[in-house]
């Protein structure tokens, strides 16, 4: 069975809470974490992006992880971060777009990730992994939370819900988009020990975001232990726990820059070949989804794709239902289209290939090509919750970019310490 941890959480000052919490290092540039600054200048972003206040010097040079580790501490040195004054449990809330999302705020084993009771469906990549765990280590602390999901054996979403229905938060932000955003510290002996009863029924964990955040931590305690500086704290990381089925996934949208070689009627021609292509008609741009027109009791791949000024509608059967990462259409796109048409084989890394996350509207996917910065565009469907725990049981490795999961997190509004405290 999985372990959760109490921990005192290093927290923003109630009256600049507002303020301080940002979005995670990843999803902004240097560039845009300076404009950010400079307005706000108690934004989190110092810490977890030091390198957009010293644009002079590479992102990874050792001085950007020392600054990270000097803001952090000056920050508590000023109050405007504080410590707790005991190890509790975090319940954060989210409300977007008229839905309610309620996990758990605790740390988790590095242990049960290198053991697979944390289990995971991407692969980390050696440069972003190697950053954060140059910046845990400097930092002393685990600055983002990595988003886990759990199979509820009965009763622990009911229980989180209620503590939170009957709380007042400790911390709240509401972004320029609407999403609120609280946390509410839980130190009631009782309330702590029924937690760790229901997840002691758990015997699996699941990463839906932060692959790279988790095995970093765990890079962290290894180099550690390793180095004759080991501690409890190190030996485990910061997670926020939801129940699988009270999250949201949306498909990953690609597009592309060029076609490979192929003029638009040709790529079309040669699509129609392959897979049945017919034109979709108008889409609710505002949306997030193209809703499939074919509808058959054979299981089929269904991909939308925009080119030109209008949609298509690409669909071909399932070839081998029972390989769950074969018969994701995120593959069939990648290995038969992407890269057996338009030469694009590294996923990863292609300057050719763009991502859009799921939770950006189809209408800005059409601005994108009618701007002429890219060719076409492919919308994806979202992929089952159940493939992708079935995926993570089996060991299996998604594609890159085949999930979107919301609720998407804010970083500052809890950090965890590496230290004994």
């Amino acid at each position: 069975m999985v372990r959760i941890y109490r921990f005192a959480a290093v927290r923003p000052e109630r009256t600049l809470g507002p303020g301080v919490p940002s979005v995670p290092y990843d999803v902004v540039t240097a560039e845009e974490a300076r404009d950010c600054i400079q307005s706000n200048p108690v934004s989190f972003l110092r810490v977890i992006r030091p390198d957009a206040e010293m644009p002079g010097a590479a992102p990874d040079d050792e001085r950007v992880y020392l600054r990270a580790r000097d803001v952090f501490l000056s920050m508590q040195r000023e109050g405007i971060l504080v410590r707790d004054p005991a190890p509790g449990f975090y319940l954060y809330r989210i409300v977007q777009d008229g839905m309610e999302f309620v996990g758990l705020v605790c740390c988790v084993s590095t242990r049960d990730y290198t053991d697979r009771r944390i289990r995971r469906h991407e692969l980390t990549r050696y440069d972003k992994e190697e950053d954060r765990t140059r910046h845990i280590d400097a930092v002393n602390a685990h600055t983002g939370l990595v988003f886990l999901l759990y199979r509820d054996p009965g009763g622990i979403y009911r229980t989180i819900h209620s503590l939170a229905r009957n709380a007042e938060p400790d911390g709240e932000m509401l972004t320029e988009r609407g999403v609120l955003h609280q946390i509410f510290r839980i130190e009631d002996a009782s309330a702590l020990s029924r937690l760790e009863e229901l997840f002691g029924g758990v015997s699996e964990l699941y990463i839906a975001d932060g692959h790279h955040r988790a095995k970093s931590a765990v890079n962290v305690a290894e180099r550690r232990r390793l180095s004759g500086r080991p501690s409890a704290e190190a030996e485990r990381f910061m997670a926020v726990l939801f129940a699988h089925d009270r999250v949201r996934i949306h498909g990953y949208s690609r597009l592309v820059a060029d076609l490979g070689g192929y003029s638009p009627e040709a790529f079309l021609e040669e699509l129609s070949r392959r897979y049945d292509v017919r034109p979709y008609g108008r889409i609710d741009g505002s949306g997030y989804r193209i809703v499939p027109k074919k509808r058959t009791e054979a299981l089929l791949h269904i991909i939308h794709m925009y080119l030109r000024g209008r949609w298509y509608e690409i669909s071909c059967p399932v070839r081998d239902p029972e390989d769950p990462i074969a018969s994701l259409d995120v593959t069939v796109l990648q290995k038969e289209v992407l890269e057996g048409m338009l030469g694009i084989s590294d996923p990863r890394g292609d300057t050719r290939l763009h991502y859009l996350g799921g939770a950006r509207p189809l209408s800005d996917l059409e601005k994108m090509v009618d701007g002429g910065k890219y060719a076409a565009a492919f919308a994806m469907q979202p992929v089952g919750i159940e493939t992708v725990l079935a995926i993570a049981d089996n060991d299996g490795v998604m594609p890159p970019k085949s999930t979107w999961f919301e609720p998407k997190l804010l970083s500052g509004l809890v950090v965890h310490t590496l230290d004994e405290r």
